[in-house]
């Protein structure tokens, strides 16, 4: 799922979180230097640092958010790990925060502020590790690209009583995919060998978005764990999934595809199916 919050490109989302982790980790190190050598310059260091590494960190987490809001697949395994993902993030930079305002008090001692600090680099490990799996498991912020299959294609439609219309017969090639919301569904539409066809973005095993995944012989695969499907019938090919995926009914006419969106019949008056 290509990144919402990206230049030329490239996420900023991954880019942005380097320097907080960074920070955030020079934190303690200073501060547990500043303590075992009792020198203040370490700790004056450590307090830059801090205020640094909170301010990158709310400058880093609006991307994250955005790709959050708008890349990750709803109701799958990644939605509920980016969720995770965010609030131990919220929660470490809180931590940070407080431990910076408690280096200011003169009757706190050095060990309290370092406890904090250890506990804001424990969940900063946690969360990183989440959003690791979040980048190379589950492909969130990754445009994918295979052969043939083009540049990552999207587009927001509204419902058109019961119907949709998709102007795509010049845009897509043979075994690509394009990912279309509407009314909050994700529905893909495709060309292959033998047509037009359209089926639901989400995988029935773990939710993982099938317009991120690869499409070849009528046979669209999850990039999450390899699940196939039948582009034409929506029937399990290969597992680890069991349940089918629904297909749509889809026409071509006069250069545009036309989808029932509720599988019920197009309108003859719409046209003749082009051929």
């Amino acid at each position: 799922m290509k990144s919402k919050a990206h230049f030329k490109g490239h996420p900023l989302h991954p880019i942005l979180v380097s320097f907080p982790i960074a920070f955030f980790i020079g934190v303690l190190v200073f501060d547990l230097l500043g303590w075992y050598y009792r020198r203040d310059d370490f700790h004056n260091t450590a307090m830059y640092l801090e205020i640094a590494g909170i301010a990158l960190g709310l400058l880093a987490a609006v991307p994250g958010f955005i790709d959050y809001l708008f890349i990750v697949p709803p109701d799958s395994s990644a939605k509920k790990r980016a969720t995770t993902h965010g609030l131990l993030n919220v929660s470490l930079v809180v931590i940070f925060a407080a431990a910076l305002f408690l280096r200011q008090k003169d009757n706190v001692s050095t060990l309290s502020v370092i406890a904090l600090e250890l506990a804001g680099v424990i969940l900063l490990g946690i969360s990183g590790w989440l959003g690791g799996t979040l980048v190379y498991r589950n492909q969130i912020g990754v445009d994918i690209r295979y052969a043939h299959a083009g540049k990552w294609k999207e587009e927001f439609k509204t419902n058109d009583n019961g119907t949709m219309t998709i102007e795509t017969v010049d845009d897509l090639k043979i075994n690509q995919m394009k990912l279309l919301h509407l009314d909050g569904n994700r529905i893909v539409v495709c060309k292959t060998e033998k047509g037009y066809v359209a089926f639901q973005d989400h995988c029935t095993h773990r939710g993982g978005s099938l317009a991120g995944g690869s499409l070849a012989c009528g046979t669209v695969q999850c990039p999450w764990h390899g699940s196939q499907f039948d582009v034409h019938t929506g029937s399990v090919m290969a597992g680890p999934a069991t349940k089918n995926i629904n297909v749509y009914r889809t026409k071509t006419v006069e250069g545009k595809v036309i989808i029932a969106i509720h599988n019920q019949s197009i309108p003859e008056e719409i046209g003749e199916v082009a051929k």
